[in-house]
């Protein structure tokens, strides 16, 4: 008499499991509907009412207008715009050109001890506030920094507008710098050293092989860490605040200007809107980039 082996889940309780793994996403949905999504529509609501001057955000009765929209298309704002791009691309890419060696000597260069606190003084400066390293910066470069001597000597005017853009890209490499050897890290961990060796054993010279090598298998985490630093460095608004001196000026200050200064809160929640959908604009063609030279390799 033979025995069929009996199936440890029932087919008819598939769908009760199913059903309780679905109630326990309940509260994270809750919760992110809450304090994410329901802020956002809210915010695109208040981008599309009509404000007038002297209230404070718009009448809950105000009709919906395009208006807000429309204002963004003048020659400032895109000047702002373009002004915050063009920094935070550079500041980014001169970033991963600072972190990706940075991030290969300590895995490749320090004992594990040295690793250990490499890895630490990077937290500890992912950590460390904003104010801080801003005015430090602003204190030693600024108009009225220790450096300024120097600058004179070298022909620099600290008040210049091209060295104010420069001193706000100084301080969000040093925002990003730190983010992108932690995220860089890891991938090159993973990196097997004898390919190089191998490379070089085949009369391969060390910078040929590391750009044909290393470079190429680094290059997802190299995107990912150019998207990270770029989202924080369009996002600034201490850095652009402090160092910009109100000559430079990103896209999160003047929504500051727009909500606290004269209040007219739709049309900072308008460029808000515009802010966001620009962003993931362009995280979505980088990402649709790196993921089209995946398909080919």
């Amino acid at each position: 008499m033979s025995s069929q082996a009996i199936p440890a889940t029932s087919p008819s309780t598939t769908p009760f499991r199913d059903r309780g793994a679905m109630l326990l996403l309940v509260p994270a949905l809750a919760v992110f509907v809450l304090i994410f999504a329901a802020p956002l529509v809210d915010l695109a609501l208040e981008s599309f009412r009509q404000f007038v001057p002297g209230r404070i955000g718009s009448a809950p009765d105000s009709p919906f207008v395009i208006d807000n929209y429309s204002e963004l298309a003048s020659p400032s704002f895109v000047g702002v715009l373009l002004e915050t791009f063009r920094i935070s691309i550079a500041a980014s890419l001169v970033g991963m050109i600072i972190a990706f060696p940075i991030a290969y000597g300590i895995v490749r260069r320090f004992s594990r001890r040295g690793r250990v606190a490499c890895i630490g003084l990077m937290i500890m400066l992912v950590l460390l506030s904003m104010l801080v390293r801003t005015y430090a910066l602003e204190l030693t470069f600024g108009s009225v920094g220790i450096a300024r001597p120097l600058l004179t000597a070298m022909g620099i005017a600290p008040t210049s507008h091209w060295y104010i853009e420069t001193l706000v890209g100084a301080g969000l490499l040093h925002a990003v710098i730190p983010i992108s050897v932690l995220t860089l890290i890891g991938t090159v961990q993973n990196l097997d050293p004898r390919l190089i060796d191998a490379a070089q054993s085949l009369g391969a010279p060390v910078w040929r092989a590391h750009l044909d090598i290393t470079l190429p298998r680094s290059l997802p985490a190299v995107i990912s860490a150019f998207l990270i630093s770029l989202t924080f460095s369009i996002s600034a608004f201490v850095i652009p605040m402090v160092l910009g001196k109100g000559r430079v000026l990103f896209i999160s200050n003047v929504i500051y200007n727009r909500f606290s200064d004269v209040s007219n809160y739709p049309s900072g929640a308008a460029v808000s809107i515009t802010m966001l959908i620009l962003t993931l604009c362009v995280v979505y063609l980088v990402s649709l980039v790196q993921h089209g030279r995946r398909k080919r390799a």
